[in-house]
């Protein structure tokens, strides 16, 4: 009877990884993807890139796809005192990830946004930020005020908003107030807009319960089944109702082996024993889901 056991488990750890493998080939090539979109990751702390969307980004930044993908970080991760470090770690994550210039990683440290686990950030301070950032610029002449009136779309530089959700995978009130100021952005945008699309398309992480969280690449067969139950309805810009990411094991642009290196060689300062455990057994290690957040005015 053990020797049956063994033996079956031993055709477990063979046959698992080989399921992992193809269905990571199929995604990368068969699911849909943004492509040709200018993207900005909104994250809250540098390392939240390695950590919870490297599948993400490693997909985007696939030079077939076309997109311009930045970061906004907003803030430099100073709880211990580390932030000027902690920002050079993020620019050089970003690189190893795929982003075309270290210009494309930009840090906003303010007090208004302290990096904390107990203190929530001001939605309308966030929605605020993102505004300044991405809205396109007005006409400043008087006759172009006058022509200027709410029958116009609404316009913004950047095309796709990637955050978390509303239960920041982790529960950290810094992640989860990243989504509520992201909504509250695209909300102004559409405010007194009514008729148009919005913009610019909201993407959320998928956060997910312990069980599924550390079951590292063995996620990826329940990730693929909830996509039968997912609201797959494409945006008002023709965007995907959904993102699926999944990097392959190892080998590749595209890969564990990248969202590893993108942590380990850059993230330095914040390689402390427990990260080492989130990098082998954190399911957001090897595949992402997205979802498009609907948002009315």
């Amino acid at each position: 009877m053990a020797l049956l056991t063994l033996s079956n488990l031993g055709i477990l750890a063979v046959v698992l990884p080989l399921l992992y493998i193809y269905t990571a080939s199929v995604a990368q090539t068969r699911l849909p993807m943004l492509r040709n979109k200018r993207i900005c990751l909104l994250i809250a702390h540098p390392d939240d890139e390695a950590m919870f969307f490297a599948p993400t980004v490693l997909a985007l930044t696939r030079p077939e796809n076309g997109n311009h993908v930045k970061i906004l970080c907003l803030s430099s991760g100073n709880a211990d005192g580390l932030g000027e470090t902690r920002k050079k770690e993020l620019v050089k994550s970003g690189l190893l990830l795929g982003l075309r210039d270290e210009k494309d990683v930009l840090v906003y440290d303010s007090p208004d946004f302290p990096d904390s686990m107990t203190q929530t950030w001001d939605p309308s301070k966030i929605s605020s930020l993102l505004s300044r950032a991405f809205l396109s610029p007005q006409p400043t002449s008087t006759s172009s005020k006058k022509n200027n009136n709410n029958n116009d779309p609404p316009t913004a530089t950047i095309d796709a908003l990637i955050t978390f959700d509303a239960s920041g995978v982790s529960g950290h009130p810094n992640h989860i107030s990243l989504y509520h100021g992201s909504r509250h952005f695209l909300s102004t945008l559409q405010r007194g807009r009514s008729g148009w699309a919005p913009p610019v398309d909201l993407y959320v992480l998928t956060s997910v319960s312990i069980a599924r969280k550390y079951t590292g690449f063995l996620d990826v067969f329940a990730t693929i089944l909830s996509q039968i139950f997912a609201n797959r309805e494409k945006s008002g810009r023709g965007n995907p109702g959904t993102l699926v990411s999944v990097s392959a094991l190892a080998g590749g642009r595209e890969s564990y082996g990248a969202a590893r290196t993108a942590m380990t060689q850059a993230h330095k300062s914040q390689m402390v024993w427990f990260r080492w455990g989130w990098i082998a057994l954190s399911r957001y290690m090897y595949v992402n889901d997205l979802r498009l957040e609907r948002v009315k005015s």
